[in-house]
């Protein structure tokens, strides 16, 4: 029989053991301490970081434990999933979709979308990008353990009454990125996910793709709940409601600098369409909201910065552009609840030679 350490012992002993791994190394970086420190203080079990500068990787790291069962260290090829950091692909997937002519930002979704409710009749393809369609989401109705078809997702939202007239007002929507998977799915004549791969991963030299726990996944890290103390492996999810387009996605911090390296140089997407995405968005009554389609357009320390950050079963992530510094800064951890936006700056703050917190 093999010993099996309690929760809190076997939790303490790993972060003990990572600690004193990550101790023991070369400190040439300062960096290494700056996210070390964070991490014992938040008790992040893993995280990998990448810095794109001017169109190249200077620094890409992993720290921790990408699985505490097996002792397994992150690296640069650590899986992590993607979160909601995962909507700017499929905003991009839809603006390709609408160079091709296959659709317009402006459409109704109806004419996308059979089976729509008369509700949704004013709802456009842009008030899905932007969060602005005054959905509710079903999240009362959708059970996380059970499997749904397209068509029955689409229902569930469907019973909801708006929350307001399409593009008077802004909230953030899960499900209404659902739909847009949905949708592209119906234009493009293929899983939004094989377009991804095909139209963007493959292109820009990454290995992403969409979820699935039942496939062999080299590298595959685990996602942890800290729950009263002790760590927890994430709860499980049904398989179609893990390949939604809000954010289903294997990734990697190095997956995620190729993907900034190719938006720096025009690769993959064009100037037009990156322009469309990190531009807020404009209500009717003329105010505007710091998001546009897909990313955030906060400042981040003062600074232009486009970004998005994600959180999904055990999973927190964020990737930050500081447009007019040419820095993009990329932070990946295995627990939930971190708070990604502090460790994310702290990192971003030695290379923009801001003083250290």
């Amino acid at each position: 029989m093999i010993d099996r350490l309690p929760g809190r012992r076997f939790a303490a002993f790993a972060l003990s053991f990572f600690a004193l791994t990550l101790c023991g190394a070369v400190h040439a970086d300062p960096v290494d301490d700056i996210v070390n420190a964070e991490m014992a203080r938040q008790r992040i079990p893993g995280a990998a970081i990448a810095i794109v500068k001017e169109g190249k990787i200077i620094k890409q790291a992993g720290y921790g434990m990408a699985n505490l069962e097996h002792q397994v260290a992150v690296t640069p090829d650590t899986v992590f999933q993607s979160g909601s950091l995962g909507k700017q692909f499929t905003a991009a997937l839809v603006l390709l979709l609408a160079s091709d002519g296959k659709l317009k930002l402006d459409d109704p979704i109806s004419r996308h979308l059979p089976g729509t409710p008369p509700a949704w009749k004013k709802i456009t393809v842009r008030h899905l990008l932007n969060h602005t369609a005054g959905l509710r989401d079903p999240d009362d109705i959708i059970k996380l353990n059970q499997d749904y078809t397209d068509a029955q997702l689409q229902r569930a939202g469907a019973r909801l009454a708006l929350q307001w007239a399409p593009g008077t007002k802004w909230a953030y929507s899960n499900y209404g990125y659902q739909l847009l998977g949905i949708l592209c799915t119906r234009v493009g004549g293929k899983h939004y996910g094989e377009q991804l791969r095909k139209r963007i991963f493959e292109p820009a030299g990454m290995q992403a793709r969409i979820i699935s726990e039942r496939d062999i996944v080299p590298h595959r890290a685990a996602g942890y709940d800290l729950v009263d103390g002790e760590f927890k492996n994430q709860e499980w999810v049904s398989p179609t409601l893990n390949t939604t387009a809000d954010g289903s996605l294997y990734l990697t911090v190095r997956d995620l600098a190729k993907w900034h390296i190719a938006l720096d140089d025009n690769k993959v997407l064009g100037a037009a369409i990156k322009q469309a995405m990190w531009t807020p968005t404009k209500l009717k009554d003329g105010s505007t909201k710091a998001y546009g389609f897909g990313w955030e357009t906060w400042p981040t320390l003062g600074r232009t910065s486009v970004w998005h950050d994600g959180a999904w079963q055990g999973f927190t992530t964020q990737a930050t552009r500081f447009v007019d510094d040419g820095l993009t800064v990329i932070v990946l951890t295995n627990r939930s609840e971190t708070d990604i936006a502090f460790l994310l700056e702290v990192v971003a703050e030695h290379y923009l030679g801001e003083p250290p917190r």
